[in-house]
């Protein structure tokens, strides 16, 4: 799970360096800067992903984690601004069937994280880490 959400990640980042234009879109009024704020978190993706899968530190990997878990509630006023501006239109492009579970998508990436970097490991405890 690890290298999967390490590679979600990756991909992630790479995006929002190379296409940062639907980023910059959705991001809330309110953020200052917002293309070189979707540049710097494009850069956080990548140096999570790969704190998060190297095999030398521990201790890393679980700021990886820590760091990746805070990113996901950092952008979700972005995905909630997504939403309502996908669904204000008269024929939303993406709809219902997409938001509601990328909502409850958010608090799962946001454990997904803590879990797999080594920070909780509610409800499945390891033997070693």
């Amino acid at each position: 799970m690890r290298w999967l959400l390490a590679l979600f990640y990756i991909v992630a980042g790479v995006f929002h360096l190379v296409r940062p234009g639907p980023f910059v879109t959705i991001t809330p009024y309110w953020v200052p800067l917002p293309h070189e704020v979707v540049l710097a978190t494009g850069i956080a993706e990548l140096a999570g992903a790969i704190a998060l899968v190297q095999p030398w530190s521990l201790a890393l990997r679980r700021v990886a984690g820590t760091g990746l878990a805070l990113y996901a509630v950092c952008v979700f006023p972005a995905n909630i601004n997504h939403m309502f501006m996908d669904m204000a239109k008269p024929l939303p492009v993406l709809g219902w069937g997409y938001h509601i579970p990328r909502m409850f998508a958010q608090p799962l990436l946001v454990w997904l994280a803590l879990w797999v970097g080594s920070v909780i490991d509610w409800p499945f405890s390891r033997r070693s880490p």
